[in-house]
């Protein structure tokens, strides 16, 4: 029965989430999918595929890869960067899904709501994408449109969870791509392996005791361990729920559920007035594709201050002092004062606007240990000052708000303030040839320029793909 034929009430109280999640993921056919939904979710996929490459000889993904293949298993699918070698599902998934987010450059989820922080929202594309690749290397001939129907189901549930949740889950340390990104992850498994609404009920149970990641790891590689981990436990939890394995079948709800215990409950009007696939978060209130490879909280105040930059044709030599200044909702997170590596400087304010003033670019180069720990970095980052601001704290958090002030040896000085429409979001989107040149960059030096045009061709030709086995073998490498 489709979603047309059977649309869940829109009144339910908020203790049938976990209900209605199982309701969805059970009942959702391709033909509910939007267009919209499918165009962007094709966009997300192009960039995933292309993150995949370049996260595949980095070393924590190296790192997990080799333990991987230490351990060994039934071949199931490909290990990353492991040539032809082959293991358990949910260990390649670990790997592949820690790959995903290694450079912290995939997609991130954007909200509309005051309350609501950016850092509670997730990366919603890598965990439930990661388990449809890598559980569609277990099945027979898995069509493209197969893949997107999972994929999108887990995008949309994992999105709807995160929404959904108290900001108290982000305000007490939580990372939501690992927590919530396992929902994300078991819904695209549990479509892919056609689970029944009892194992979808219980296979849910399971995600929420195994969903986990704490934001004191940002800037180490556990950070993109947590997406990896949330692919991984998401496939367990579908795996285990269609063996039998129990849990309860209301894990969402009440005062031991998943929202409770570690987000502080719920939104009070979001799940009343919204439902999964209603409307389809991917499309509103939309993603964000990432033009740089860092927290997304940073990203307006790089362009602006890139802005600043190439307007004044400022020379790095010439800047005495930066001041920057913002809420909590970007000092928090983004927490590095000096970034002494390049994971510490994906969440650092002074890496980031000292690699704008210093090359006018903030990309993969820039992020390498060898820049960022060169002097010209580091003495840059010690003349940039960041400041809590009240006045931009008391305007709210639905958007990253900050000011920049770049002052001069000889006493002049420029400001501005950052783009409420930051590029990459939903309201100033990359355009289709900017994600294509940004896969395009990731494959760079890994794959061949052959296979790089293929890969790309096919994320975009998705829909009319038989079978996306393809993909895997695409982004498969060497690495180690």
């Amino acid at each position: 029965m489709s979603i047309q034929e059977n649309k869940f009430a829109s009144d339910l109280e908020v203790k049938d989430l976990t209900q209605r999640a199982a309701d969805f993921i059970e009942q959702v056919i391709y033909d509910d999918i939007p267009e919209e939904a499918l165009r962007i979710g094709r966009r997300c996929l192009v960039d995933a595929m292309g993150l995949y490459v370049a996260g595949s000889d980095h070393e924590a993904t190296i790192i997990q890869a080799k333990m991987v293949s230490d351990i060994g298993g039934v071949p199931e699918a490909f290990l990353l960067g492991g040539g032809e070698q082959k293991v358990p599902s949910s260990l390649a998934a670990r790997v592949l899904g820690t790959a995903g987010h290694a450079h912290d450059w995939d997609d991130s989820q954007v909200s509309r709501d005051p309350d609501h922080v950016y850092g509670l929202l997730t990366h919603p594309t890598i965990p439930p994408l990661t388990t449809a690749l890598v559980v569609s290397q277990t099945l027979e001939k898995i069509s493209g449109r197969q893949l997107m129907l999972a994929f999108l189901t887990g995008y949309e549930v994992e999105s709807k969870i995160s929404e959904w949740m108290s900001s108290e889950h982000y305000k007490r340390g939580f990372h939501s791509s690992g927590t919530v990104g396992t929902f994300g992850a078991f819904a695209a498994a549990a479509k892919l392996l056609e689970l029944s609404r009892d194992e979808i009920l219980q296979g849910i149970g399971l995600a929420a005791s195994f969903a986990s990641g704490i934001r004191c790891n940002f800037g180490t590689m556990t950070k993109p361990l947590h997406v990896g981990r949330a692919a991984e436990n998401g496939i367990n939890a579908a795996l285990m729920s269609k063996r039998g394995f129990s849990a309860d079948k209301s894990a969402l709800d009440g005062p031991w559920g998943f929202f409770a215990v570690q987000g502080g409950g719920v939104t009070s009007e979001k799940p009343k007035n919204e439902n999964f696939g209603e409307p389809w978060s991917i499309v509103e209130p939309g993603v964000s594709i990432k033009p740089y490879p860092c927290g997304v909280l940073t990203h307006p105040t790089i362009d602006l201050m890139l802005e600043l930059v190439v307007k004044n044709d400022i020379k790095s030599e010439e800047i005495d002092e930066v001041i920057v200044r913002a809420g909590s909702n970007i000092l928090n997170p983004i927490r590095y004062p000096i970034a002494n590596n390049h994971l510490q400087a994906k969440f650092s304010l002074p890496a980031v606007l000292a690699m704008a003033a210093i090359n006018r670019r903030v990309g993969k180069l820039e992020f390498e240990d060898e820049f960022v720990q060169s002097d010209a970095m580091q003495a840059m980052q010690r003349r940039i000052v960041t400041l809590y601001d009240s006045k931009i704290e008391a305007m709210g958090f639905e958007k990253m708000r900050s000011k920049v002030e770049i002052r001069f040896k000889d006493g002049r000085s420029v400001s501005g303030s950052s783009s409420e429409v930051y590029r990459g979001g939903p309201d100033n989107p990359l355009t289709d040839r900017e994600v294509e040149e940004k896969a395009r960059g990731c494959c760079a030096g890994t794959l061949d320029e052959k296979t790089t045009d293929s890969l790309i061709e096919n994320g975009w030709n998705i829909l009319n793909l038989d079978d996306v086995s393809v993909l895997s073998e695409q982004i498969q490498t060497k690495s180690w």
